[in-house]
């Protein structure tokens, strides 16, 4: 066998096997959240801000707002957890948006367009990494919680049950933000627009106060929000829903888990393939 015939067996040897599109999109993935986390790591203040801010909550609602406001048949602490988390896993979803939108500004993305990459994947990397911010704050609220005297008053499967709803419910909505990221494409215009939607889903719902205190008008938003349907589904998977919560609720509040779940997939079919559209359209 000549030399040239040798070098080119070995070429070939050498040369690694094409890997599938999904293996691929996979990798691909795995690089573009380690990349998000890795920048969490470098820039502590984003952290350190974002925890600070549950513990916050927790201790103004309770101390502040607990002595005045009175919910029947449950502490008023234990009412407010759920809601409090609740509230924190959709405020910190909009990361995901800012990002986009912070990228986009500074040239990142067009970068990625250089790179033998699926473009997908730095969706899945910004969102997945939004992720693990929340679970982080999800387990400061808990310990918090757990010093202002809230207790979970269930098996240890519900409580599971809803912790994992919530980061489901999180993950959801941070397409959404991501969305709404790639379309404005300036981390100041979606800071402001993302309040305009986050301050009415989670203040006029049953976070803070019980839904039938509520006016009319407010009240029927307020059952029909899936922000309070997510806040109903935790409390009795916790074991803190209040016994006042009777037959009169509307439908989202009697099957929670249900309205929670649909309202998820939804938000799945409609704002996963939109902001994968809109980021190869920016791609090109």
């Amino acid at each position: 066998m000549s030399t040239t015939d040798r070098g080119s067996r070995s070429r070939r040897t050498l040369q690694p096997e094409p890997s599938s599109p999904f293996s691929r999109f996979l990798s691909d993935g795995y690089v573009a959240t380690w990349r998000n986390i890795k920048k969490i790591v470098r820039v502590p203040d984003i952290l350190v801000f974002t925890l600070i801010q549950p513990i916050m909550f927790v201790l103004l609602f309770t101390f502040v707002f607990g002595s005045s406001i009175a919910v029947e048949g449950e502490d008023y602490t234990s009412f407010l957890m759920a809601g409090i988390f609740a509230q924190t896993i959709v405020f910190g979803s909009t990361y995901s948006g800012s990002a986009m939108a912070q990228d986009l500004k500074d040239g990142i993305i067009d970068r990625f367009r250089t790179l033998p990459m699926n473009g997908s994947a730095v969706l899945i990397g910004r969102t997945v990494g939004d992720l693990a911010i929340n679970v982080l704050s999800l387990v400061v609220m808990m310990l918090t919680g757990f010093v202002v005297g809230w207790r979970v008053e269930s098996t240890p499967l519900d409580f599971v049950a809803g912790v994992g709803l919530l980061m489901l419910f999180s993950y959801a909505f941070s397409w959404v933000m991501a969305f709404l990221g790639l379309i404005v494409r300036s981390p100041e215009v979606i800071n402001n627009a993302s309040f305009l939607i986050l301050f009415p889903a989670t203040f006029i719902s049953n976070a803070f106060v019980p839904s039938e205190n509520l006016p009319g008008p407010l009240r029927v938003f307020a059952e029909w929000n899936p922000v309070s349907a997510l806040v109903q589904a935790v409390r009795e998977l916790f074991g803190n829903a209040p016994t006042s919560a009777g037959s009169t609720a509307s439908w989202p509040l009697q099957h929670p888990v249900v309205y929670v779940l649909l309202f998820t997939v939804v938000m799945f079919l409609v704002f996963v393939p939109l902001s994968v559209r809109r980021f190869q359209t920016l791609s090109r």
